[in-house]
């Protein structure tokens, strides 16, 4: 895996308006908080996507050694889609990955879930998931693999991250 802008493209990162304009528009939704979150509630979009970047183990968080081909599998390097996670620092590393491997049309969601629901913007929540059935991918977790033993991370901070403002709309 790449660091953050090693494939030469920067972590374009919009505020929670810019991506509730984007998901309404036809953007997919791609959620990478842990299944646990994700359960407890998250952005009411028509194309949603609950892909982990990393998971909580008795030893820490642990990035998911599949998130590339997790997402390989449910979506194309050609797709639109908002990223985000629970405060958007996952999410940005999450976005960085996917660029580095060739994904183009990404935008990462700042300040996550938590901004998103600051705002009162839609959210779905157990509650609700009878009434509305979304697409969703749900992962197997790293210990389901004796074989693989993922690898620990130490987070960085959201500062020593690079970042850029995304361009004027065309």
């Amino acid at each position: 895996m790449g660091s953050i802008g090693s494939s030469g493209d920067e972590v374009v990162t919009i505020d929670v308006q810019e991506a509730k304009d984007l998901i309404k528009s036809g953007y997919g939704y791609m959620d990478v908080r842990t299944v646990e979150e994700f359960k407890r509630g998250y952005v009411d979009a028509e194309k949603i996507y609950n892909i982990p970047y990393m998971f909580n183990t008795p030893e820490g968080r642990v990035k998911n050694p599949d998130f590339l081909k997790e997402v390989a599998s449910a979506c194309s390097k050609e797709d639109h889609i908002v990223v985000g996670c629970q405060s958007g620092v996952r999410s940005l590393y999450a976005v960085a990955d996917l660029q580095n491997v060739g994904y183009k049309h990404l935008s990462n969601m700042g300040g996550g879930y938590l901004a998103w629901t600051e705002k009162h913007f839609p959210v779905v929540k157990p509650e609700d998931v009878d009434q509305k059935k979304p697409e969703i991918v749900e992962l197997k977790k790293p210990e389901d693999d004796e074989e693989k033993k993922p690898e620990l991370v130490e987070p960085k901070k959201p500062e020593d991250v690079e970042q850029k403002k995304p361009e004027a709309e065309l």
